[in-house]
């Protein structure tokens, strides 16, 4: 496919897009995300990517959904590189893992277990899914200039691709290999389970781009077994909040303004 053509799936052409997005799942989210920027202009939507582009620090930034799960995740991350995007971060909705992280928290990704199948078509089984370093730190800093300090937690989260594989093992014919890979992950200290950074971030390795991940928590099964306090917090504001604040900091570190 020609550079410049119309993106197959996101509907998208040259010049629509920003180097920097913001990738949440739901495309119910794209228009809050873009009221966060200057001058939002609704670009497209086609299927589950739904696509908002505007200003940040003076800079073009772009919102796009990537519905569920890696697949579609690539998909998004491909096409919008095509048209001349480099840098992006994941803000979307976690499950903790770890007991210390709580419905309300905010998990930074450092890396992935790819428990998925994107990832594979991409890079063999042994590479490590990992977050850019650059924006790992400035969703970091990110979150203490928004106070969202000491609830956020940075470290590996797993990537799956099926949700039910993960709430209701016990139904699932492999369900001795899915219940001794969660016992495994909890004793590593994984922090929270999720559905597209693996993809991402190897996508994002195989053609020199970076990515980063933040997320904030619904709820908490293992704190909900374990008899401890568990309220479940449907919204993402914290993550998306975090997510635009990064960008507004790697935005002013990119014109030479401010070090991280």
């Amino acid at each position: 496919m020609n550079r410049e053509d119309l993106q197959y799936h996101i509907n998208c052409h040259a010049g629509d897009v920003g180097e920097y997005v913001i990738l949440p799942g739901d495309p119910g989210r794209c228009e809050k995300i873009a009221s966060c920027f200057d001058n939002p202009e609704f670009v497209a939507s086609n299927r589950e990517f739904v696509t908002y582009t505007g200003f940040l620090e003076g800079v073009k930034i772009s919102v796009t959904s990537t519905g569920i799960g890696g697949p579609s995740a690539a998909i998004a991350m491909e096409e919008l590189a095509n048209i001349g995007a480099k840098k992006f971060i994941r803000a979307g909705t976690c499950g903790g893992i770890s007991l210390n992280v709580k419905a309300g928290d905010i998990v930074i990704a450092s890396s992935a277990v790819r428990q998925d199948g994107t990832s594979y078509e991409y890079a063999p089984a042994g590479y490590p899914a990992s977050a850019d370093f650059g924006i790992t730190l400035a969703l970091y800093e990110a979150a203490k200039k928004l106070n969202l300090q000491p609830n956020t937690h940075v470290g590996v989260v797993q990537a799956k691709d099926s949700f039910y594989g993960q709430h209701c093992p016990e139904g699932m014919p492999v369900s001795d290999e899915l219940i001794s890979k969660w016992k495994a992950y909890k004793q590593l200290g994984v922090l929270a389970s999720e559905m597209e950074s693996a993809a991402l971030f190897t996508v994002a390795a195989s053609r020199s781009l970076k990515c980063g991940a933040v997320f904030s928590v619904v709820w908490n099964q293992e704190r909900e077994k374990a008899g401890l306090g568990n309220d479940c917090v449907h919204d993402a504001d914290r993550a998306i909040k975090c997510a635009v604040e990064a960008f507004r900091l790697i935005i002013k570190q990119d014109k030479g303004l401010i070090k991280l």
